[in-house]
């Protein structure tokens, strides 16, 4: 844990010093304390706007993923069928293979539909990785409902549909909290679907700070400002999903 927090705790300190500083003296605690990186991610369009496009991807891919994943992990859950543990696995290989291999697929698709340099583009490239990780997830905490809690809710006349939502998903809210953290973590660190698939208008901040230079170099300040403010919303989600990521690993699904 410390080791961990030693880069964190530098990249604070960067971010509230003068490039000057930075660059010519080192020191643990800054001898002048400056807010301007943090006064310019907020002023700049650029900066700011990249933050809103990766909050909302994100945000939109983890919720379409976990929507599009409980059904399927229900499936695979309670029923058994032909072929459903080569299709189970089939689903898992779509998450094993290198980002790399879709982005020319992902390019030409949505070139051609218009989608190119939009958040949509990067939230439904996302999903070919985060949809089979959220089923995973999902059908293991699914797993561990008993079967009969479907026959009992059938037998007092609820429909499917009333079932799932009002009983049988609240039980399982550690495994939908878990799922979010992971998709949300995955779309917010990905860098290259990201940078690929987007332009000027949708670019999000992780491209944004690997593309920014300066005429007199990099700005390191304003560098570390983004990265300090990059680690926020993870820092939020795991603060809010610390305990169901813990009972996840007590069931062995995480």
């Amino acid at each position: 844990m410390a080791v961990w927090s030693i880069p964190l705790l530098w990249l604070m300190s960067m971010s509230v010093r003068y490039n000057e500083d930075i660059l010519s003296t080192f020191e643990v605690i800054p001898s002048r304390i400056s807010f301007r990186g943090y006064a310019e991610f907020f002023s700049e369009p650029l900066w700011y706007g990249a933050f809103i496009n990766s909050m909302s991807y994100t945000t939109m891919n983890m919720v379409l993923s976990v929507a599009v994943a409980l059904p399927a992990a229900y499936a695979f859950s309670r029923y058994t069928f032909s072929g459903d543990k080569h299709l189970f696995f089939w689903l898992l290989t779509n998450r094993m293979a290198p980002a790399a291999v879709f982005l020319l697929p992902f390019f030409q698709m949505y070139q051609a539909v218009g989608l190119f340099d939009t958040t949509y583009a990067v939230a439904l490239a996302h999903m070919l990785f985060n949809v089979p990780l959220a089923v995973w997830i999902l059908e293991g905490f699914m797993s561990g409902v008993p079967r009969q809690l479907d026959e009992i809710a059938e037998i007092d006349g609820y429909k499917f549909g009333r079932f799932f939502l009002t009983i049988f998903i609240p039980m399982i809210r550690s495994g939908i909290g878990v799922t979010m953290f992971f998709t949300f973590m995955f779309s917010w660190v990905e860098l290259l679907i990201a940078k690929t698939l987007t332009g000027p208008n949708a670019m999000p901040l992780a491209v944004q700070m690997s593309t920014t230079s300066t005429a007199a170099g990099l700005d390191w300040a304003l560098l570390s400002a983004a990265g300090v403010i990059a680690i926020i919303p993870g820092v939020i989600v795991i603060w809010f999903v610390r305990n169901y990521i813990a009972k996840g690993f007590a069931l062995g699904r995480v």
